[in-house]
Formats: C-alpha cells, structure tokens, sequence
C-alpha cells in the first residue's frame, strides 16, 4: 500500500513540480513513449539475459511483495511458537515414535492442522518437519550444535534464494542510469541526422533526448532502488518466523525450561511482529 502511495508522491512531485516552475508537460509527455521503449527493452532483455526461468519468477514473486508486504503477522509469530513448543514438548514427554507421524507428513497432522497458515508455508513446515525427523531416527542422540548447525545451513540456502529477487531488482536500479543515456545518445545521434532543421525544431528533439537520461535517473533512484530497498525489508521481516522456529527447538533440546524457551524465540522477534511475554503464555495456556 505504502509503496502504491510512494509512486504516486513520486509522479506528483516531479511532474508537477515542472509544471508549476513553467515547463511544458506535453514534449516531456510526447517524448516519454519512445524513451521507455528503448530504456524499457534494455531493462527486460538485461533481466533475462542476466537470469534463469527460476529467478525471473522469484522477481515476479518478489514485485508482489514489495506491494503486499511480510507473509506473516504477529498472530503468526505466536502460532508458530506455540506449534514447536507443542512439538518440542511431546517429544519430550512421549518420545520419538510420538512425533513421527506429525512430522512425517504435517498435513495430515492434527497439530499442524491447528495452524492453517503456517501449513501455506512450505519452506517453514519443511524446516520444523526435516529438523525434528532428524531427531526422530536419531532417537535423540543427535549432539545439539549439530541440529543448530543443520538448522543454519537450511535457513541460510533458502534465505539466499529469497534474496535473489532484491538483488536482481537492486542490479537493475544501478543499471537504469546508464540506459537512460543510451536512449538520450540515440536522441542526439537522431538530432545530429537533422542538423539542417531550425532551431525550435532541433531544440524539440534535444529536448526528447534528455527525457531518456531523466527517465533513467528517476527510475532506478525513485522506484526501482527504493523497491529493492523495501523488498529487503519485506524478505528479512519474513525470515524473523524461522528464527523463531530455530530458537524454541534448539532451547527445547538444551533442556530450558518451558517459559525460559518462549521468551528465548519472542525475544529475537522484531518489535512489529513480538507478542508480550503475557500475551504469549496466555495464548500457549488458550486463553
């Protein structure tokens, strides 16, 4: 929302802002079409040369984001304690064989089904359900730091896969520039060809030149750095939930007590998205 609300401020400012001082909108307006065709095209054949099937989608993907905002709230946060805690805690009271059949297909787990929106999470189910099948086979003797450094390498492989989205976005801002001067080169190399014409002729198309050097300015610095900028925020306010889900196993298998393991995972959580402790041991006790 913030986002669709920035971009128009954006348009507002700059071509009004022009107006206003007495430039004329309608050669600036005419030139536009043909200069984002050029800077446009440049853009999306750079995109796909530079990329494979498997980013292209993720950079979709990620645009969806930049607009919708994290995947989770702060409920979520809660629920996805609550569920490990939940899982940690039968393991422990009734053993492997216990937890085997939740975590060996979640969705048809009377737990998991508790919490449908986390369930729309893959990556964050497989991760809950891979580390505790780890444990299930090894019938608990697997060393701690092991599990935390399995559980590091997972996080790290999926949140570098995440990231690829922003990262294209943020080469693209810092490539905009400079395809913004392609097109004004071409707009001069095309007013060069008319040398003979008058002046207000050649002015004109001086003029439309430019716009291709100001639209590539004003998109990579006013929409697409500052889209890639707030992706970041988006994918690391999404990554919070794993750690969350990391934080309440590892405790769990250290031998913390219940309450101290809780507020090991809701301490980590940013302050948008952490519950009071209150709240939180309400919410555990249902509440």
């Amino acid at each position: 929302m913030f986002a669709i609300i920035g971009v128009v401020i954006l348009l507002v400012m700059v071509f009004g802002g022009f107006a206003i001082t007495g430039g004329a909108l309608g050669p600036v307006m005419e030139a536009i079409p043909h200069e984002m065709l050029i800077i446009g095209g440049a853009a999306i054949g750079a995109i796909v040369t530079g990329n494979s099937m498997h980013e292209l989608k993720g950079l979709g993907s990620g645009m969806m984001k930049v607009f919708k905002g994290p995947k989770h709230n702060k409920q979520d946060h809660i629920d996805v304690i609550i569920l490990t805690t939940r899982l940690m805690k039968l393991l422990r009271s009734e053993g492997p064989v216990a937890l085997e059949s939740h975590v060996a297909d979640p969705k048809t787990s009377a737990i998991f089904a508790e919490f449908p929106r986390l369930l729309g999470n893959e990556p964050l189910v497989h991760l809950i359900a891979d580390t505790l099948t780890l444990i299930v086979v090894s019938s608990g003797t697997l060393e701690v730091h092991a599990v935390e450094d399995v559980m590091d390498n997972a996080m790290k492989t999926h949140f570098h896969e995440a990231h690829e989205a922003q990262h294209a976005l943020q080469g693209l801002a810092d490539a905009l520039p400079a395809l913004g001067i392609v097109a004004a080169v071409l707009g001069v190399v095309k007013t060069m060809g008319s040398i003979d014409k008058p002046p207000s002729i050649l002015g004109g198309m001086i003029g439309s030149a430019l716009v291709g050097t100001f639209m590539g300015v004003m998109l990579a610095y006013g929409m697409v750095a500052p889209m890639a900028g707030r992706l970041k925020q988006v994918l690391e306010a999404d990554e919070q939930i794993f750690h969350a889900v990391k934080q309440v196993i590892i405790a769990s298998l250290h031998g913390w007590p219940q309450p101290l393991v809780v507020e090991s995972a809701r301490s980590g959580l940013g302050h948008a998205f952490r519950p009071s402790l209150s709240d939180l041991l309400d919410a555990m006790r249902g509440k």
